[in-house]
C-alpha cells in the first residue's frame, strides 16, 4: 500500500548494511552535457572504437574538448537568457546540434560519424556494436528496458523510473551482494515489467539478494518473500501485518495487500 512505510523500513536499515547498491528515482548528478553514454562509461568504448578505426586519438571525439563546436561549446544548443525565466534552448545553427567541429564529423565508424552514433537508440546501437565493452554495456541497458533511449539524450530529460533503471544497468557489473530497488516498475509497460523481473531473477541466481520496494501485483506474485506493512497508509501504517511467501499471504491473510494480490491472481478468498 502506498504510504504504508515500505521505503522508511528499508532505508532505515541501509546504513547497517555493506555491499549494497540502491537504485532509486532521485536525480542523477551531472550537467546537461551528461547522457546515458557518459553515465555508463559507454562513451569511452565508443571513442576508442572511433580512434582505432581512424588512426587518431580518442580525445578527438570529446565534445568537452577543443573538438567541440566553437559556437555552442559542444552542447548542441544555444540558451537564450530571459532574465526572470529559465533559458530557452535553440539548436546551434553552426553544428546543427551535432556538438562537434566539421573536421571531427568527417571521421566515421562503419559509415557513421560520432554524432550519428550518439543519436542511435540503445536498440540500434546494440546492433551496431557487435563485440567488446560497448556491446556489454548496451546489453545491460537493453535488459533493463531502456532500448528506446538515445545514447546522447541529456540525463535531465529522463524520468524517475528511467534514472533508476540506468543506475541498475550501470551497477550490474559491481561487487555488491544486495540490490535495493525503490519503485522500479514506474512507467513500465507490462511486457517491460516481465523483462525486469527476469533480470532480477538472474541477479538472484548469481547469488545476490534483491529487495524491491513496491506494491505492484506482478512483482509481489514473483517475490520469494513479502513483508506487508499497514494496516493502512500514513498514520495508520508502519506495522508489519504479514511476513511470508506470496502463497501464504494469499491463503492465510486478509490484509489489503492480500486482497489485491488474490484478485490479481484470480484466487478465491480463504
Amino acid at each position: 500500500m502506498a504510504g504504508s512505510g515500505k521505503s522508511s523500513l528499508i532505508h532505515g536499515y541501509l546504513p547497517h548494511w555493506s555491499d549494497v547498491i540502491v537504485a532509486d528515482q532521485s536525480p542523477i548528478r551531472g550537467s546537461r552535457r551528461s547522457n546515458p553514454a557518459t553515465y555508463t562509461g559507454l562513451l569511452d568504448a565508443i571513442r576508442s572504437a572511433f580512434a582505432k578505426a581512424n588512426g587518431v586519438k580518442p580525445s578527438l571525439f570529446n565534445a568537452n574538448s577543443e573538438s567541440a563546436c566553437p559556437n555552442c561549446n559542444g552542447v548542441g544548443v544555444i540558451y537564450s537568457d530571459l532574465v526572470m525565466m529559465a533559458g530557452v534552448p535553440t539548436v546551434c545553427e553552426e553544428c546543427d546540434g551535432k556538438r562537434f567541429k566539421a573536421e571531427v564529423l568527417a571521421y566515421t565508424l562503419h559509415g557513421k560519424n560520432i554524432a550519428e552514433v550518439l543519436a542511435l537508440t540503445v536498440a540500434d546501437a546494440h546492433e551496431f556494436f557487435t563485440t567488446g565493452k560497448a556491446r556489454a554495456v548496451l546489453s545491460r541497458l537493453h535488459e533493463v528496458g531502456l532500448e528506446y533511449l538515445t545514447l546522447g539524450q541529456p540525463l535531465n530529460t529522463l524520468s524517475g523510473g528511467e534514472r533508476q533503471r540506468l543506475r541498475l544497468a550501470t551497477s550490474m557489473t559491481g561487487t555488491a551482494s544486495v540490490y535495493v530497488l525503490d519503485e522500479p516498475t514506474t512507467g513500465l509497460h507490462l511486457a517491460d515489467v516481465d523483462r525486469l523481473l527476469g533480470l532480477l531473477d538472474r541477479l538472484v541466481e548469481a547469488g545476490n539478494s534483491v529487495i524491491v520496494i513496491k506494491h505492484h501485483q506482478a512483482v509481489m506474485a514473483h517475490a520469494g518473500w513479502i513483508i506487508d506493512l499497514g494496516p493502512e497508509a500514513g498514520q495508520d501504517g508502519g506495522t508489519v501485518v504479514f511476513e511470508g511467501t506470496p502463497a501464504a499471504l494469499c491463503s492465510s491473510s486478509d490484509t489489503l495487500t492480500a486482497q489485491h494480490l488474490r484478485s490479481y491472481l484470480g484466487l478465491a478468498r480463504p
